[in-house]
């Protein structure tokens, strides 16, 4: 693949020199003519010093995403190494009863605007950039390699394509297609995921070991799973002992997709709750009281300019929750914004308690699974935090 020449500003090559993937595109000075969205470029700083090589796309305000800090070639052995450590932390790490899991982790296995997910057979892909998709033949032919892959399917409707000048792609490029619905395994509770409609690529992987955690706290008590879903802590606290579940979505596909999972593992749907409701009208209604909350809105800051407004409601959604806990009830409360950091949900949290009047102790702070590494240099790729904390 051609390569172009990039030549930084003044003293912009700092961010570069600390490893960081992305180049904004006011730190370019010069680009070489005749470029194309998605070219392999040299980056060069205004002293000449070369700094490694990335991809670009001038549509972008990330103007070229990081691939090496040394002078080698993009090609399909480059991939084969990187995608080699990466199956080997998750073979590290596999967990028994479980055929889910993230397999390529974007920026956190050093391959930005790759995302893959395996749902049992089947591998599912997001393209998130035009460099990735121009490289799309070198990973691809290693991708089909993988021992047990029926099939290899791209989804694609992220709002992120749009920015990088890609329409949304919904492909099968390798094997059979996924079936509608994949029965997957996670420690031995069973889920249908839908990668083809479902949020993200089917399910959230990333919750894994929240569940777990879930599932460890939740026996003898009442549940209430806001914003279920399809039902993902639901099952897990009634798998761990939970007297009664409320499951909350006002999604009608998802909540039915939830009834099926608690019969899939062996739940009584009826000995429960499902409630097809906004959640924010669900509380402030009166929802009684329970002795666990979980709450796993979805992002409430999708830009920085959103960070505000997404403020106000996470601390409004952890506000209403805090009036339906029982003395020494328990609430585990999520955010899945990048751009909220741990600090800032943290003091969310903060103003919702103590404007709820609630003495609130944290007693557990989470992120991130095994599969969905965070590269040190790249702290924007710390998206999901979590709290658990007790009402005293």
């Amino acid at each position: 693949m051609r390569e172009v020449k990039v030549i930084l500003k003044e003293s912009r090559e700092k961010p570069v020199l600390a490893f960081h993937p992305w180049i904004y595109s006011g730190a370019i000075d010069l680009v070489e003519e005749d470029f194309q969205a998605g070219d392999i470029v040299r980056v060069h700083s205004a002293k000449g010093n070369f700094l490694g090589k990335g991809y670009l796309n001038p549509h972008s305000e990330i103007a070229i995403r990081m691939l090496t800090f040394q002078d080698e070639n993009i090609d399909e052995a480059f991939f084969k190494q990187k995608l080699e450590w990466a199956y080997r932390l998750r073979s590290d790490f596999r967990e028994q009863e479980t055929n889910a899991y993230r397999l390529i982790n974007g920026e956190g296995d050093f391959l930005p605007g790759l995302v893959v997910d395996r749902y049992g057979a089947y591998l599912v892909v997001q393209v998130l950039t035009a460099g990735m998709e121009r490289l799309k033949s070198c990973w691809l032919a290693l991708l089909r390699n993988l021992e047990g892959i029926k099939g290899i399917y791209q989804k694609d409707d992220s709002e992120r394509r749009r920015f990088e000048g890609l329409d949304h792609c919904f492909e099968t490029l390798h094997g059979g297609t996924p079936p509608d619905f994949i029965e997957i395994q996670e420690r031995g509770m069973k889920f249908i995921t839908d990668v083809k409609q479902g949020q993200k690529t089917g399910f959230f992987l990333d919750q894994r070991e929240n569940r777990n955690l879930a599932r460890k706290i939740a026996a003898g008590k009442t549940v209430l799973n806001a914003f279920a879903y399809t039902g993902g802590f639901s099952v897990a606290c009634l798998s761990g002992g939970a007297k009664r579940v409320t499951s909350v979505e006002s999604s009608e596909t998802a909540l039915n997709t939830c009834v099926s999972n608690f019969e899939m593992n062996g739940q009584d749907p009826k000995a429960h709750v499902f409630a097809r409701e906004d959640v924010f009208d669900y509380l402030r209604k009166g929802a009684g009281a329970y002795d666990l909350i979980i709450l796993d809105p979805p992002a409430f800051a999708k830009s920085k300019s959103d960070v505000e407004k997404a403020s106000r409601g996470y601390k409004d959604i952890n506000l209403q929750a805090m009036k339906h806990l029982n003395p020494g009830g328990l609430l585990l409360t999520f955010s899945c914004s990048s751009y909220v950091s741990p600090e800032l949900f943290q003091k969310i949290i903060f103003g919702a308690a103590k404007d709820a009047r609630t003495k609130l102790q944290i007693i557990e702070k989470t992120s991130h699974p095994i599969d969905h590494p965070i590269s040190i240099f790249h702290p924007e790729g710390e998206y999901l935090k979590g709290l658990l904390c007790r009402a005293v």
